[in-house]
């Protein structure tokens, strides 16, 4: 059976039509990502504004028609932190529905679902990990961190209500931050991660997956256009994470952005993103981490071929 899935992100929507391998994997046959911008002012507002649904929606519109171009006979729409956050999240979801059909499932996802349906994705795409496994799925919205094995068992997981959008709004106002705004987001990450029950310290394997870890590879290896190919698998040393966030830090979003393989809508929250990356590295400590472009959309089309159950918020 061939599916499509749809992770409708804070900064990012983003489509994956598959086939299964055989083998328990997938065939890619269409991959694509639009940077829509859902969570724009909802973490100041609770709300969608107009013009994010309507970004969302027309690129949901593009997505249609390449699902009905490839034939998928299952679809899932998958909608997480910006979505769960915001009290008018019909104003997206009604529009959604009609343009993808009756035949189409549209969840909000809690934190709990969206840590494993991230692990199941990048232990996809992971090779032979050692246990423990520790995952980082660094959002616009959320993070989330799940400690499981690579049978797939979660052991723990938490989602922290912090990402590379929220940051930036709520933190990181100047462009670029000021040290007096960089300290106060430090301040927080340290604080959620203080309030998260989660071990960090005793992980074999540090995976890392989602667009601000991929950016800040694609920047480590001094690429000038992105290279899928190059980036998966890419491992950062702590020291290269802290080198790579100085960097973005100390730049405005127009130096970022022509860096070269940075999108100009993703460089704009980027540094908070990867401040987010560099504190929780710090408590991990000498683990070195492996970047994976398999993620929570790989997931959510592993779970449509195992006929598996979703749980929605």
């Amino acid at each position: 059976m061939r599916v499509a899935a749809i992770d409708c992100g804070t900064n990012t929507i983003r489509l994956l039509v598959a086939d299964p391998d055989g083998r328990g994997g997938l065939v890619e046959r269409a991959r694509l990502v639009e940077f829509v911008g859902l969570g724009q002012g909802v973490d100041a507002t609770g709300g969608f504004a107009p013009e994010a649904v309507a970004r969302t929606t027309a690129a949901c519109r593009g997505f249609a028609r390449i699902i009905a171009e490839h034939g998928a006979g299952a679809v899932r729409f998958v909608a997480t932190s910006a979505a769960r956050d915001a009290a008018n999240r019909e104003a997206l979801l009604d529009p959604v529905a009609a343009i993808l059909g009756p035949g189409a499932r549209l969840d909000v996802i809690d934190g709990e679902e969206e840590a494993r349906l991230s692990f199941t994705g990048a232990l996809s795409g992971a090779g032979r990990p050692l246990d423990p496994i520790l995952l980082i799925d660094a959002g616009g919205g959320s993070t989330e961190l799940v400690r499981g094995t690579r049978a797939g068992v979660v052991l723990q997981a938490v989602s922290l209500d912090l990402g590379s959008r929220r940051l930036r709004e709520r933190y990181l106002c100047d462009d670029p931050p000021a040290e007096s705004q960089i300290s106060r987001a430090r301040a927080a990450v340290r604080a959620g991660l203080g309030a998260a029950d989660i071990d960090l310290e005793t992980v074999r394997t540090f995976v890392g997956v989602a667009g601000t870890i991929t950016s800040m590879a694609a920047l480590t290896l001094g690429l000038r256009v992105y290279d899928r190919t190059r980036v998966h698998g890419a491992r950062l040393s702590l020291d290269d994470i802290g080198r790579v966030t100085d960097r973005l830090l100390s730049s405005s979003a127009a130096q970022i952005a022509a860096l070269g393989p940075v999108d100009p809508q993703r460089a704009a929250v980027l540094s908070a993103g990867a401040l987010l990356v560099d504190e929780i590295a710090q408590h991990v400590g000498s683990t070195t981490l492996v970047v994976s472009e398999a993620d929570i959309l790989d997931g959510i089309a592993l779970d449509l071929l195992a006929g598996a159950t979703p749980t929605p918020s």
